[in-house]
């Protein structure tokens, strides 16, 4: 996917943090003034590229159709869901034990992993130690074998217009005082959030919405132990598409058989949730 800057209405993330994405194949520009001088690229170009393919056609008649077929960007991206070996910030295979000793339910810090293309960014959350008792989280993975458990993923790019995280990220318990859901689970205290525009997650049941105006859980990335090491193996059966992708599997190159956590730091924080 390409860039754009982010949207007036996110706040700004600041040098060195993610851009926004742009759908694949659109490419807009800008004037510095905005406004009315906005200039749609894109439609000029397919313009130039109709008009040039009538003057062949007239000319030399079959090769208007090897002229057309540049209109259509390629399709890039997967047939199906790669087995993908997560490896840890300092490069090594991350184990079910590593993420039990070194992260968990209030870790405030985000970490993000790329999967399964490499411009689709997904949270990786440990909710061991959680006072509600929750042991059984859908998708995750831990010491159950029935495929629940306390080490979870969902997808880091909001629902709503697809901010990214840091904009979007998870909230420990304690971060907003006072601010909690009521849910099956329990009063929850710890939830993902967007600064954008204010939609909220229940961390611990496959990302589904606690405030909107986001009409979309998160998809949520299925985890898999093998041989004490942690892999993501697809997306959860009812994910909805990743934003910004038709497909989650269309939009970009795949990740391969590894992909490496990255930490965002402590993201942005905003306390102030739709009522």
């Amino acid at each position: 996917m390409s860039e754009i800057a982010c949207p007036t209405d996110c706040p700004r993330l600041g040098p060195g943090t993610p851009t926004w994405a742009a759908p694949v194949g659109q490419v807009r520009k800008i004037a510095p003034t905005g406004g009315a001088d906005e200039v749609d690229e894109t439609r000029r170009n397919v313009l130039k590229l109709l008009a040039i393919a009538g003057v062949i056609g007239a000319a030399g008649g079959g090769l208007a159709g090897g002229a057309l077929q540049y209109l259509q960007p390629p399709s890039v991206g997967l047939k199906s869901y790669p087995t993908t070996q997560l490896i840890d910030v300092s490069g090594v295979p991350l184990t079910v034990e590593r993420m039990n000793r070194e992260y968990s339910v209030n870790t405030s810090t985000v970490y993000t992993f790329n999967y399964p293309l490499v411009d689709e960014p997904n949270f990786l959350l440990n909710l061991a130690g959680n006072s509600q008792g929750i042991t059984k989280v859908p998708y995750g993975i831990g010491d159950n074998e029935d495929g629940s458990g306390l080490i979870v993923a969902y997808s880091a790019i909001c629902q709503h217009l697809g901010c990214v995280a840091p904009a979007i990220k998870y909230y420990p318990p304690g971060l907003c005082p006072g601010k909690t859901f009521t849910t099956a689970q329990g009063v929850l205290d710890f939830f993902i959030h967007c600064s954008c525009h204010g939609s909220t997650y229940n961390a611990a049941d496959q990302a589904h919405i606690f405030t909107g105006p986001t009409v979309l859980p998160l998809p949520t990335v299925i985890l898999k132990v093998i041989d004490g090491t942690i892999w993501a193996t697809g997306m959860s059966p009812s994910s909805p598409p990743v934003k910004g992708h038709i497909d989650t599997l269309q939009g970009d190159t795949g990740v391969g058989s590894s992909s490496q956590l990255t930490n965002l730091g402590q993201g942005i924080t905003s306390c102030t949730f739709p009522t």
